[in-house]
């Protein structure tokens, strides 16, 4: 059904010296999933394809030029905040002080992509670009990275060389890690760093069946001093960092596994006169928060979302049966002149036609919801052997993407939990939506079709796969590891302050962050300390604790709400402090850390704030109440 559909999916082809054991793993979880119906996926093909025959003149495919060598390493520089490599003028300050912040893995995959750069500009008789190594110093480094590692070759690409050899002839059967069993998920050590240590052993080899939603390994984030940090939980201005860093590791991640990271480029479509459907994220965001400031999701996919859910959660079949194509394209033209005068009538709509709805005003975005340029990446997740390995990398890819569709794809994502929490009602179970959502995140119009011939099954199994891991492990997926928060703190520390870059090669650079480190934990012996805790909003006057090692946020939360009103404590807002009923959490405040190192960061309430302090002992601790956005329908 697939080959005469107008719309497919991507697929990103795995690199050539791990073709075959990928592929075997992927046959071996095509097995897995024999079980698994895809009916509902072919289904919804035909589905989409009739939706659009009448409208598949005005679905003209984006030309896709041939890229020249060097230009993706180019882009990716540029995309990794490390454009100024490319050229010989510029500031130099800012391409330290990320490179600074690099992890061994992190630093090669920089390494690897300037060499290619470099290579390619010299064949071209272009003018020589800048080297990082001459940044650190190096001599000779003129000379190709492949005459480099003929002379003096670099441990860790000499390792990851051999281990993708060796890798062929491993077993790569393995599709879950103990199912229905629960395993730490560490996000404290970079990905990249974890993959390139299993590298010296083995992969797991046990093949299991997956049969539902049951079997699929329940992950663990275990909680350091530091507590977790959720997509949220940071300022908007450290939020920007995180792509740029989340990119280098995802990349990092995939050159250790063996896989090239390839992305398209943003598809240019015709520009719509609606206000509603196909129209871009962004704009329907700015016409939406000059109705509602603040909001973060569009207010129509809001508006469908609630409407499902107080009425079609327990229809059986939802999403997966369709409702009148007609219908559909009626209401759609209803709601373009309705939907913001409030005066269209969601109680006198079908709930399988507002299912229809939303799935038609994914698959009309623009561009993907998953972006054009990472549709690829998240497609290419499915050929990954490990499940743990799958779930870091769609991390990665859920950091990258822009705001509005991260927002946006959380909010689908979660209504889709709730669908799948009713299974016992409306027969739709995790396997089911998934395999129903797949084509509308996947296929889309303004993306070149490239499908190998005997290939449907299996990517559109993978795309299955892919949205199904999406749905059931979105708390952990939503997470942004302390790793990433680490880095972003040097990138705060590093612009405060010039860093002299004196060392001769990256490694003996990381060297000395990891020293200056170590430094820091050996005067954390301190065993109290006496700071202050502010909540302006709430009081005129500033709360005393006595920090030890075993106080953690939630404590001094305790301690804020039993002493709130006594002690002579001027209170300066009462009408929007709710009361914790008397029960030992207050979970309408919250407590977060502002300034030194980080711009403002919301903490969890498992987080000890001695640790806390002699990581950041310039910041100020306030409480805030927890702020809610409640939904406009």
């Amino acid at each position: 059904s697939s080959r005469h559909c107008p719309w497919k999916m991507n697929q990103l082809p795995p690199k050539s010296p791990v073709a075959s054991p990928v592929s075997e793993s992927r046959n071996s979880r095509g097995e897995a999933l024999d079980n698994l119906s895809m009916d509902s996926f072919w289904l919804e093909v035909e589905n989409i394809k009739q939706s659009t025959e009448a409208e598949q003149e005005e679905c003209s495919l984006a030309d896709v030029k041939t890229q020249e060598e060097g230009e993706a390493e180019a882009e990716w520089l540029q995309d990794a905040g490390l454009s100024e490599l490319l050229g010989d003028t510029g500031s130099d300050k800012d391409n330290l002080v990320l490179l600074s912040t690099l992890t061994r893995t992190q630093a090669a995959a920089v390494q690897r992509r300037l060499d290619t750069y470099s290579r390619s500009r010299r064949r071209r008789n272009k003018h020589p670009v800048r080297d990082v190594r001459d940044i650190f110093g190096v001599p000779g480094s003129e000379d190709t990275a492949a005459e480099k590692e003929e002379s003096n070759p670099d441990p860790l690409w000499h390792n990851l060389r051999t281990s993708n050899t060796q890798r062929k002839t491993q077993d790569y059967s393995c599709t879950v890690r103990n199912p229905g069993k629960e395993e730490m998920f560490n996000m404290d050590v970079a990905y990249s760093e974890q993959a390139a240590v299993l590298l010296k052993g083995s992969f797991l080899s046990e093949s299991r069946k997956l049969k539902d939603g049951n079997a699929l390994t329940r992950f663990k984030i275990p909680k350091g001093r530091l507590g977790v940090t959720r997509i949220g939980d940071l300022s908007a201005q450290d939020m920007k960092k995180i792509p740029t860093l989340a990119l280098i590791e995802l990349t990092a991640l995939c050159d250790i596994l063996g896989f090239e990271l390839k992305r398209n480029k943003a598809a240019k479509l015709k520009t719509t006169e609606k206000r509603l459907f196909g129209v871009p994220l962004n704009t329907l965001l700015e016409n939406d928060q000059k109705l509602l400031p603040n909001t973060k999701v569009p207010l129509l996919l809001q508006a469908l979302l609630s409407c499902l859910e107080k009425r079609g959660l327990e229809t059986e079949g939802i999403l997966r049966v369709s409702g009148s194509q007609t219908r559909i394209k009626s209401l759609e033209q209803k709601l373009e002149r309705d939907f913001y005068s409030g005066l269209f009538r969601w109680d006198e709509v079908h709930q399988n036609d507002v299912s229809g709805l939303l799935k038609r005003f994914i698959r009309e975005l623009p561009a993907p919801l998953l972006t054009a340029e990472y549709l690829p990446a998240f497609a290419a997740v499915q050929n990954i052997p490990d499940l743990k390995q799958r779930l870091q990398a769609l991390n990665l890819l859920i950091l990258i993407l822009p705001e509005s569709n991260r927002n946006t794809l959380k909010a689908l994502l979660e209504f889709l939990s709730k669908v799948v929490a009713r299974e016992n009602n409306n027969k739709m179970n995790l396997w089911n939506v998934s395999t129903v959502m797949a084509p509308n995140l996947f296929m889309h119009k303004g993306l070149p079709n490239k499908i190998p011939e005997g290939k449907e099954k299996q990517l559109a199994e993978g795309a299955a796969d892919v949205v199904r891991m999406m749905i059931h492990y979105q708390d952990l997926l939503w997470t942004v590891s302390s790793f990433l928060v680490a880095q972003v703190r040097k990138l705060n520390e590093s612009n405060n302050k010039r860093y002299q870059f004196c060392d001769k090669r990256i490694k003996n650079l990381l060297r000395k962050i990891h020293a200056d480190k170590d430094k820091v934990e050996k005067n954390q012996g301190e065993p109290s300390k006496v700071v202050k805790v502010h909540a302006s909003l709430l009081l005129k006057d500033s709360l005393e604790v006595h920090l030890n090692n075993a106080t953690r946020v939630a404590d001094v939360l305790r301690q804020f709400q039993k002493n709130l009103g006594q002690n002579g404590w001027n209170i300066v807002n009462t009408v929007n402090l709710l009361k914790c009923n008397n029960s030992m959490e207050c979970t309408n405040l919250l407590l977060y850390e502002v300034g030194g190192n980080i711009g403002e960061h919301c903490l969890d309430p498992d987080t000890y704030l001695l640790d806390l302090y002699h990581i950041n002992p310039h910041a100020e601790w306030i409480i805030k109440q927890n702020p809610s956005y409640p939904r406009m329908f």
